[in-house]
């Protein structure tokens, strides 16, 4: 056969092909070439006819010939027959199944699986050539992985080479074991990988260590073989070295706490190799862009960051060394700014000085200047991390963060509209809502829902006033209405129906908004359930907050029956509108023949919600007019909270905060209890109550403005303790077990009773497990202790447990120890849960979680049904 040709000249056939087609032709034409000479076992260009198969490889070529050498089969099939006796020769139609048979029971199936590249390459590595080594080890990483059964015979070639006398040889050996070895090769050859890892030779030490990282990542238990070989490696001189000892150091850290505090101590060694490369000079063998060994700087803060977290006396010493890189490295390179933005990751997890993390969040505020776009994102990721805890730091770059809304870029506008909502606050909610409005109205249809969510749960915590907090809302229901969420119009309502003194102001400027524009869906249902509600006010014009309008009952009437029969009113709205109009009749005094008229048409709709409707308002009209006014009279105030004088008390998570507030009348007359019963049952059936708190307690700020909760304000129990109630409103009578054995220790058993803790939620990183004693003061009383954890890497705040229970429980909810569920498993948050059951039925709950994390308010419900029956027995 002719010489094949040489890779060069195939890579240069291959490029003047002009078509897909062409090109196919010529890689199909060498395989044919290739296929004959592996057939004629052409040992002289096996080498070039491999290396040719990686290429084809890499332009994404199958690189194999089909199942394996046909002629060696073929033989094992002679041979197999060949055992068989002469009774089962003639049995033709059993011949393959024992072929087969024969083939699993002498693990030859497997050899009859094995591509030809596969034993090519193997052949290569057998050689005594470093040409052909080369060539094979390459085909073996790029062609081979763990899960092919070759690794059989590749384990005595690379023992073979990893003691071979040629340093090159040895590290073509450990490249390859460290890129595709198997549990069980790393095994096998760990020693002497953790021999070549003590030489003195510094290129084979620097392959040997990220080969040994390789061995822990495989087989972790391996790891001690490895630490007498770590005591010398970072004296190095060599960065090479240095680089990868760095690295197998981090792995070890990362992978085991004994090693990390093993490796602590190496602390002061570590800052003193970073020292001497930001003060050396200039060494062209390793500067890049004027800063020495990029890199290793890098690779060594990682393992800065990973050393000295948690760590007090760690981070102590390595401060100083941190506040020197962040000042003298170059940020007019990206180089730099790499090296930087290590530096603030470290400095943000260790436990640094408060001068430095303003140091590193100032670096972060200079990065949102740089042209990069991938350093302005960045920043910004940062930033939203550190907001929680260094948030008067990040409050000086707010107008910088507030530009970036402006970026053409979308994941830079996201991060940045992210990073603005948690920097609103009390003192700066009017500048940042009139910035993040202008956002609202200019962005992408794909920012608009989540930009109005926000807007909406700042202004609820932080409005200024209620005037101001109509305002913002209905500004957002006007630009992006058709992007809120499902309760934004409730909430509305619920916050119209609160402010008692702007009642008129409220319905002129929502009539005035939806005058000829019913594109704005939830807009028009607050303006008709408005209409409805405050008509009179309207008509009449007693407005003092802006000048009144001079508006007949007939035209209140024409811009309802146009929401009727507007074509983009949706169903909802076309309720809102119906029962508008009801309402208007014990409003209106002159146009309830013509609000009878209405009613009456829409009682043969096709809709069958607004047909329903009609007909009970035409019965009200007909059969119970003398009820119609009580039973359309006005809403009352729906209170959220409980007050007392001129100081309302929110309480989040045992922490109370006094916020002032406009001083209110007692409603008149007595709140009936059994409002409570009215809600939605939360576990089925007809057994369900709500539960029985110790007084009526305030709902949870962060949890406030829910009005269609399943869970409820008031069958709901939040942390923590229960404020004193007015004396106006009536007390709940209370439970003997809620008070009992509160000025007696001790409350439950101290001996641990046996019962089995049980976990109640496991979701998004966040835990709730359950451990269950008895009360010493009531056996009927159960005593849950709650602990919450927390397995992401960032803190989760606000966090809030509440619970209900059926009919035939009671349960009081005690204060939680935080509010923050630390990161990484590092602490719990715990809560006490005291539960009656006098008659020892099996325990049900419905819990609710609220939280911030990531700068997102989180959410979620739950049911807990599976309570071990010593817990309520």
């Amino acid at each position: 056969m002719p010489a094949p040709i040489r890779l060069r000249e195939l890579i240069r056939t291959i490029r003047t092909a002009r078509t897909q087609a062409e090109e196919r032709e010529m890689i199909q034409k060498e395989c044919a070439a290739i296929r004959s000479s592996f057939r004629e076992e052409d040992n002289t260009y096996r080498c070039r006819n491999v290396a040719k198969l990686l290429y084809m490889h890499m332009l994404g070529y199958p690189a194999h010939f089909g199942q394996g050498r046909q002629d060696t089969f073929d033989n094992l099939v002679v041979l197999i027959i060949g055992e068989l006796r002469g009774e089962q020769r003639e049995k033709a139609a059993d011949l393959e199944r024992h072929i087969r048979l024969y083939l699993q029971k002498s693990d030859m199936l497997r050899y009859k699986r094995r591509s030809d590249e596969q034993l090519e390459c193997l052949k290569l590595i057998a050689s005594q050539k470093f040409t052909d080594k080369r060539i094979g080890y390459l085909g073996a990483m790029l062609l081979l992985d763990e899960r092919q059964d070759v690794h059989l015979l590749m384990t005595n070639c690379i023992k073979n080479d990893l003691n071979h006398s040629t340093q090159y040889v040895q590290g073509l050996a450990l490249c390859t074991l460290g890129c595709m070895g198997s549990s069980e090769m790393c095994r096998d050859l760990a020693g002497e990988v953790e021999k070549l890892l003590k030489t003195s030779n510094s290129y084979l030490r620097k392959k040997a260590a990220l080969c040994a990282v390789h061995v822990i990542r495989k087989v972790p238990e391996l790891m001690e073989m490895f630490l007498p070989a770590t005591k010398n490696l970072l004296n190095e001189k060599n960065h090479g070295v240095l680089h990868t000892s760095v690295v197998l150091l981090t792995e070890m850290c990362e992978r085991s706490p004994d090693m990390l505090a093993h490796f602590r101590k190496l602390v002061p060694q570590l800052v003193r190799i970073l020292k001497n490369l930001i003060m050396s000079g200039y060494s062209p063998e390793h500067d890049v862009s004027g800063i020495s060994d990029p890199f290793l700087q890098v690779r060594i803060l990682r393992l800065l960051r990973i050393l000295g977290r948690n760590d007090d006396d760690s981070s102590e010493a390595m401060n100083d060394i941190l506040a020197q890189v962040a000042t003298n490295t170059e940020t007019s390179k990206n180089v730099g700014n790499a090296i930087l933005y290590e530096t603030v990751l470290t400095i943000m997890d260790i436990k640094s000085e408060s001068g430095l993390r303003v140091l590193a969040i100032n670096i972060l505020g200079r990065f949102l200047l740089n042209n990069d776009k991938n350093i302005r994102y960045v920043a910004l990721t940062s930033l939203l991390k550190t907001v929680q805890t260094d948030h008067n730091a990040v409050q000086r770059h707010r107008s910088t963060i507030v530009d970036c809304l402006k970026d053409l870029d979308v994941s830079i506008k996201r991060r940045a509209m992210e990073l603005s909502f948690a920097l609103v606050n009390g003192n700066n909610i009017r500048g940042m809502m009139k910035e993040l409005l202008y956002f609202l109205d200019s962005c992408e249809p794909e920012f608009k829902a989540d930009c109005a969510s926000g807007i909406f749960l700042a202004a609820e915590k932080y409005a200024p006033s209620k005037r101001w907090h109509i305002d913002t809302i209905m500004r957002v229901l006007t630009t992006a209405g058709s992007y809120v969420r499902d309760d934004a119009v409730p909430n509305l309502i619920q916050l119209i129906t609160n402010s008692v003194e702007m009642h008129a102001y409220t319905v002129q400027r929502l009539y005035k908004a939806i005058l000829g524009d019913y594109s704005q869906q939830p807009l028009v249902q607050v303006a008709a359930w408005c209409i409805g509600e405050y008509g009179d006010l309207l008509v009449s014009g007693q407005c003092e907050e802006e000048e009144p309008i001079q508006v007949t009952e007939d035209e209140v009437l024409d811009i309802l029956e146009s929401v009727l029969i507007s074509n983009m009113s949706t169903s909802v709205t076309r309720g809102y509108a119906l029962t508008a109009i009801m309402k208007l009749s014990t409003r209106f005094t002159c146009t309830v023949n013509r609000i009878k008229k209405v009613v009456s048409i829409y009682g043969s709709s096709i809709d069958v919600e607004l047909q329903q409707r009609a007909v009970e308002y035409n019965a009200l009209f007909k059969k119970y007019d003398h009820m119609r006014s009580a039973l359309l009279e006005r809403m009352p105030v729906m209170e959220k909270v409980t007050t007392n004088g001129p100081t309302e008390i929110v309480q989040t998570n045992g922490e109370t905060e006094p916020a002032p507030l406009e001083t209110k009348p007692p409603p008149s007359g007595p709140q009936p209890t059994s409002q409570a019963n009215d809600l939605l049952d939360l576990l089925g059936g007809n057994d369900i109550t709500p539960v029985i708190p110790t007084a009526p307690t305030s709902k949870p700020a962060s949890a406030g403005g829910e009005l269609l909760d399943l869970l409820g304000d008031i069958n709901l129990t939040g942390a923590p303790a229960a404020t004193p109630a007015p004396a106006s409103v009536p007390q709940i009578s209370q439970p003997p077990f809620l008070l009992d054995g509160l000025s007696s220790q001790p409350l439950f058993n101290d001996i641990a009773t046996g019962i089995p803790s049980i976990t109640a939620y496991s979701k998004n990183g966040l835990k709730i497990e359950f451990t269950f004693e008895r009360s010493n003061t009531n056996p009927s009383v159960t005593v849950i202790t709650i602990q919450a954890s927390n397995s992401t890497e960032l803190d989760m705040t606000d966090f809030v447990f509440q619970a209900a229970v059926p009919k035939t429980f009671q349960l009081q909810l005690l204060s939680p120890s935080s509010s923050i569920v630390p990161a990484f498993n590092t602490g719990t948050i715990t809560q006490v849960i005291k539960v009656l059951n006098p008659q020892k039925q099996q325990l049900r709950m419905r819990i609710k979680l609220t939280y911030n994390h990531k700068g997102s308010a989180m959410q979620d419900l739950a049911e807990v049904n599976n309570f071990p029956p010593q817990s309520w027995q």
